[in-house]
């Protein structure tokens, strides 16, 4: 096929992809500025700008999860558009077969996931973190993000006491904790001061608290802005237990997991969330063979709303159980490698058997 009609499609692909992502980076954005602005109008310190930013900085990490979609919709809007105006039709008839002006969606489709990881994530990943950030100052250290229910609380041993360390928000990767309080144990692992401090900082070898309020054998004791409790705790083994995978860039992603095993850690989190954006580029490939089993017949038989509503839902099935066994992967019982790559594996064979059925016989 020559490089004319290549870059046609492409064009077309490229353009109507696009709008999608605007699109459902908008509406994203509407919805989340929707609903964080009726959680917090009534709080001192509210303004529309504030909503504005928080919301602003945690759609990208939002749009991530939609990229997907984005590329199964926009692949299968770009073919039934091209069999609209009867021009796979005239493809066909001079001699191009299905792989062939299929070339372009999928070389769009690999280039928009290699965009994702290499600069949506990034972007992404420090965008929600000045999110959580900002939404706990202006909650007053109250930030609604991580709750203590959610997040592990950390058991240290410094000296001759044990510490318990609990937080109701994680900030930083796990490096900062918001609203934190510290139980700390005797020898017989009985209570014998707790510490509530409105900040706590993982420096070297020590935490810093800011606002310490203490107690010990029940009485009330004198104030404290600042406070050291030391620590043997390592960043990297903070951040393998507090920090969302999420957060943390696909760049530096390596980096935290060679350390993290290097103090006898699993990091399987952290190797689940390389894994599945080292694959996300052929899953969006996938999703747009699976577009094209649904979207390449001729306009005069009869674009059947069933067949296009089959290939939304085997897009979505295909999702929900890369989510799923995602899942499993980050609690370690299944290998990173396999939780990424088999749901891609899977839905690749999937589209080129199809095909392969319905073009070659």
């Amino acid at each position: 096929m020559g490089w004319t009609l290549n870059r046609y499609f492409f064009r077309r692909y490229v353009a109507i992809v696009t709008w999608y992502f605007f699109g459902v980076y908008a509406l994203i954005m509407l919805i989340d500025f929707t609903e964080f602005s009726s959680r917090t109008v009534g709080l001192p310190g509210y303004s529309v700008g504030l909503a504005f930013s928080v919301s602003a900085l945690r759609v990208p990490i939002i749009v991530q999860q939609a990229v997907p979609f984005v590329a199964l919709i926009g692949a299968m809007t770009t073919l039934i558009s091209l069999n609209r105006k009867s021009e796979l039709v005239i493809a066909r008839s001079a001699g191009i077969s299905a792989w062939q002006f299929l070339m372009p969606f999928c070389f769009g489709a690999l280039i928009l996931g290699l965009l994702t990881v290499t600069v949506l994530n990034p972007l992404a990943a420090h965008a929600v973190s000045r999110s959580e950030m900002l939404e706990n100052e202006f909650r007053g250290g109250q930030s609604g993000g991580n709750s203590a229910i959610a997040a592990p609380w950390l058991r240290q041993k410094a000296g001759d006491s044990d510490t318990i360390i609990g937080a109701r928000t994680v900030l930083n990767q796990g490096l900062e904790l918001a609203d934190v309080t510290l139980f700390s144990l005797d020898g017989d692992g009985n209570i014998f001061e707790r510490r509530d401090a409105a900040r706590a900082y993982l420096r070297d070898g020590y935490w810093e608290l800011h606002e310490v309020r203490r107690i010990r054998a029940g009485e009330q004791m004198p104030r404290i802005e600042i406070d050291r409790v030391p620590t043997n705790l390592k960043p990297e083994f903070v951040q393998e237990r507090l920090a969302r995978p999420e957060t943390i860039p696909f760049y530096e992603l390596p980096g935290k997991i060679e350390v993290a095993q290097s103090f006898g850690l699993k990091a399987s989190a952290f190797a689940t969330q390389f894994h599945t954006l080292l694959a996300l580029p052929l899953l969006l490939v996938a999703m747009t063979l699976i577009a094209a089993t649904v979207s390449m017949r001729f306009q005069r038989m009869g674009q059947s709303a069933t067949m296009i509503l089959g290939g939304i839902l085997a897009g979505f099935l295909l999702y929900v159980v890369s989510v799923l066994v995602k899942a499993f992967g980050n609690a370690g019982l299944v290998p990173p490698f396999v939780v990424a790559w088999i749901p891609v594996v899977v839905a690749m064979f999937f589209g080129v058997t199809f095909l392969l059925y319905k073009e070659d016989g």
